[in-house]
């Protein structure tokens, strides 16, 4: 027989089918004690835990008072953070996955943003559907929705009163602050219903047509005042529709308030324009406080690219981060060399440049069929020449880009006049650039003797073999603490050399050995290393292909660390002694914050050990 109901739990339920079903809460709920608000607060649905809140009398809403558990100390809190907890709370119950991974100030908001975007999501399946024909806001919330902001009891009233999207946008659009929205629901009616928004963040899925383009125009626009940024993904763009776009951002205003534009996974019309789209162009001159500007994985080529950079250098903007990974722009900068240079410091450009930019991404695709059209050596040459109006760069990558050894022997002489001249310059990625151990090499000495070292390094999935180890152990004996060498071959000769190089007081704190088959010497290697390096907190060394002795030097290397290490990755080397391996988890599990030996995929050693 099932428990029967308090009365304490009677008597909230009606009280809260009360709240539910009338505009106002009675006034003689605010007089109950503060423990019995509080109670009726953690137990409210969140729509009628809204309407208390938000019918609170001013002068409640700010007072004091002492909390039940704090009497002797006489601690004091705002009411409002007991409403805090009870929207947590509803937070928790309907989105248990995302409540570890966020920490609002406000949980009411952000309940209300998540359950809008919820609504606009199912509402997108169903306008996507062959037989749909209604008006956007005409469409019904599913009971599975609905019952999570009122109670089970009273979702047949609730359905029958405020069914439509229309209603939840307009009701709770005003929480929201960041919305993800799919090409169907941009008609001209969204930015209608949608109207309480003030959004400051706002990505789109898919936009293709004309008339999608015009709906998001309305909606940018209306939100102008208020939206720092926006992202497009999957969508299909003439000169027309960027022009559109951008003239909704401006708005005839001198400055807009974009901080942060991308342009992702997507398809320009003109790939190799003769001109950039001028609302682009207009965009970049009025863009004063615009920080990161992205066009990612859109085929985009050489002259767009081209384009883009001449335009930022003649733009009075804050940039810092500029991304143009994984397009075909090789040559883009084939204008930029010494004779350019010498020009463009004598002409009107000087201090215009992209003085603030830091993050510079020119990634290639990794695993694409034209890799040819990636950056090559002499892009490399140009790019040396571009660099020297980025004073204050720290972040290049150039991955996946076949610059081969003599591209990088073409960036050496930017490293050694950066460091030079004190640039901040820290942080650089060549992985999968078809280099070899002489250009690495070459690269790790000059690297090593610069007067200011770099922060990180990656040389990742170049085929460099064992002989570039004693150059990599110098180089580790520096002050470089971010280092990823994954996949470039060293083998138990590499790591018997790399030992060697490994001195006390090394200030690795992040290091990725892994994939470069070196067997026990891997584990002997560790030994040094975690004796020395007093900041690590990471290393990666699976897929080595060590073997169970490894787990003894192991145990030894982790009982003498002198670090905070908080990651040990030791997946994919085929141990077959259990007891082993769960021996060393436990012993170590709190020292280590965590130690990962077993592969979430066992498939993955077959296929990286095996021969191609």
């Amino acid at each position: 027989m099932a428990e029967a109901p308090s009365l304490l739990s009677l008597c909230i339920a009606l009280v809260r089918d009360e709240i539910l079903q009338r505009d106002d809460v009675p006034p003689a709920l605010y007089d109950l004690p503060p423990h019995l608000l509080d109670t009726l607060a953690l137990r409210l649905p969140p729509l009628a835990l809204r309407n208390l809140q938000s019918g609170m009398p001013f002068e409640l809403q700010n007072e004091d008072e002492y909390d039940n558990n704090c009497l002797m100390d006489g601690r004091k809190r705002r009411r409002s953070s007991n409403f805090n907890l009870a929207w947590k709370k509803n937070f928790d119950l309907r989105w248990s996955k995302l409540t570890d991974t966020i920490q609002p100030v406000d949980w009411q908001q952000i309940y209300w943003e998540t359950h809008l975007q919820s609504c606009l999501d199912e509402a997108a399946e169903i306008a996507s559907l062959p037989s749909f024909s209604k008006c956007i806001g005409e469409i019904e919330m599913s009971d599975s929705i609905l019952k999570y902001i009122a109670s089970k009891e009273s979702v047949h009233f609730w359905r029958a009163k405020y069914r439509y999207l229309s209603y939840h946008c307009q009701e709770f659009g005003c929480y929201a602050l960041c919305l993800r929205l799919q090409s169907v629901l941009c008609v001209s009616e969204i930015y209608h219903i949608l109207r309480s928004c003030r959004l400051q963040t706002l990505l789109l899925r898919w936009i293709r047509f004309p008339e999608q383009v015009n709906g998001l125009c309305k909606l940018l626009n209306q939100n102008r005042e208020t939206l720092t940024s926006l992202e497009l993904i999957h969508c299909k763009l003439s000169s027309t529709s960027v022009n559109s776009i951008c003239d909704a951002l401006i708005h005839n205003r001198k400055t807009h308030g974009i901080l942060h534009f991308s342009i992702n996974g997507s398809r320009f019309d003109e790939t190799e324009p003769v001109a950039l789209p001028s609302g682009l162009v207009s965009f970049f001159s009025s863009g004063r406080y615009l920080y990161s500007f992205k066009l990612c994985d859109n085929d985009l080529g050489k002259n767009f690219g081209k384009f883009v950079f001449h335009t930022l250098l003649d733009a009075s903007s804050c940039l810092s981060v500029l991304d143009l990974s994984e397009n075909k722009m090789t040559g883009w900068l084939s204008n930029f060399n010494r004779r350019s240079l010498t020009g463009l410091q004598a002409s009107s450009m000087v201090g215009k440049s992209l003085q603030s930019l830091r993050v510079l991404n020119l990634r290639f695709e990794s695993f694409s069929y034209f890799r040819g059209n990636g950056l090559k050596k002499d892009d490399a040459d140009n790019l040396r020449y571009a660099l020297f109006h980025i004073p204050n760069l720290e972040f290049l990558d150039m991955s996946d880009n076949p610059i081969e050894d003599d591209g990088i022997r073409n960036l050496i002489p930017y490293f050694i006049e950066a460091s030079e001249r004190n640039c901040p310059f820290a942080d650089l990625n060549l992985e999968n650039c078809e280099l070899s151990c002489d250009g690495v090499t070459q690269l790790l000495n000059v690297l090593s003797t610069l007067r200011k070292p770099l922060r990180s390094l990656s040389v990742a999935d170049n085929s460099l073999g064992s002989s570039v180890a004693g150059a990599l152990g110098v180089f580790m004996g520096k002050s470089i603490q971010i280092l990823n060498v994954e996949g470039i071959g060293l083998g138990p000769c590499g790591f018997q050399d790399l030992v060697e190089g490994v001195t006390a007081g090394s200030n690795i704190v992040n290091i990725n050995i892994s994939k470069n088959r070196g067997g026990i010497e891997i584990a002997t290697f560790l030994l040094k290393l975690l004796s020395g390096a007093s900041d690590l907190v990471s290393v990666n060394a699976s897929y080595n292909l060590m073997p169970v002795e490894s787990l003894d030097i192991i145990r030894s290397a982790l009982k003498i660390a002198k670090g905070k290490l908080e990651l040990l990755d030791l997946r994919g080397n085929n141990w077959d002694d259990q007891k082993a391996q769960d021996s060393l988890v436990a012993e170590f599990q709190n020292s280590v914050k965590k130690i990962l030996i077993y592969s979430s995929s066992p498939n993955l050693d077959g296929l990286y050990d095996a021969d191609p």
